[in-house]
């Protein structure tokens, strides 16, 4: 039994044929079509699963935005530019086979508690911290969705005074996701940053003003996770994306500041899966179909 995965981002479609143990048979990636009606990216999907080939069983697709899993309609996304794409089912006509929809965060999450750094648990949560942060969370050993609308743990307020683009102020994610450490290290010092990751590593190395970039950073996860401890009590917290990319280094940093009083402490992990991970979790997706 094989079946095709594909993680569709803002900019590119990374997709892979993978066998029931989520081995990769072959791989694919292209530049994301255009269209506000989601039927180019239908079409593109469609010739991507025949080009790739070895008869899929099923096919899972995940879309970053905000995503409604069980009516199959991807509600909105900014960077595609969609709203109410009734995407799953604009892909069960173009490939007449099972197709699976899920949100490109909550399907990493997925991968992670199943195959990954949270395997085991039944209660956790996956942040990815990258362009934006967004948390996947178990419940009871269930993905907790809220209609598509839950884990938008970058948008909650940790103090800060920079208005985000959805229209609040003190974002976490304002001051927290890789993009804000890049941005803010070039605002500091008036040098172009490369990246998220060259900056946690020259404030590793000592560098003065990255380090007060991380810093800003470090406590703006904190607040954000210690919101999270609060609500939810993860046994374990998973943290990837781009601004872990560097290891034990942040993630000690941001376990020292959680300062918790009488919450349940949440053990810290790096994820595992790296960028596959969203690709992974439509790949359990589209085998979770296939189940008697």
């Amino acid at each position: 039994m094989v079946i095709t995965a594909l993680d569709v981002g803002g900019t590119s479609i990374k997709a892979a044929v993978l066998d029931g143990d989520l081995k990769t048979l072959a791989t694919s990636r292209e530049p994301t079509a255009k269209g506000a009606d989601g039927h180019a990216v239908a079409d593109q999907v469609a010739r991507m699963v025949a080009e790739l080939g070895h008869d899929p069983a099923a096919v899972g697709v995940v879309v970053p935005g905000i995503v409604d899993e069980n009516a199959g309609i991807a509600r909105f996304s900014a960077n595609l530019d969609w709203r109410d794409v009734p995407l799953r089912a604009l892909l069960a006509e173009r490939l007449g086979l099972p197709v699976a929809l899920g949100h490109d965060v909550r399907s990493g999450g997925l991968a992670e508690f199943r195959v990954g750094a949270g395997r085991g648990c039944t209660e956790a949560a996956f942040v990815a911290v990258g362009t934006g942060i967004a948390a996947a969370l178990l419940v009871d050993g269930q993905l907790y969705s809220g209609g598509g609308l839950a884990g938008e743990l970058g948008h909650v307020d940790v103090g800060n005074q920079l208005k985000c683009g959805c229209g609040a102020v003190g974002c976490m994610e304002m001051i927290a996701s890789a993009s804000a450490v890049a941005r803010r290290y070039t605002e500091l010092t008036g040098e172009p940053a490369d990246g998220a990751e060259s900056v946690v590593l020259a404030a590793q190395n000592g560098d003065e003003r990255a380090k007060v970039v991380v810093d800003e950073a470090v406590d703006g996860l904190a607040r954000g996770l210690r919101i999270l401890a609060t609500l939810l009590a993860p046994e374990v917290v998973v943290l990837g994306g781009g601004l872990f990319t560097t290891g034990e280094y942040l993630l000690d940093a941001v376990r020292g500041q959680l300062r918790l009083t009488f919450q349940r402490e949440p053990e810290l992990r790096l994820a595992e899966l790296g960028p596959d991970a969203s690709r992974y979790g439509a790949g359990l997706l589209a085998l979770d179909l296939l189940k008697p």
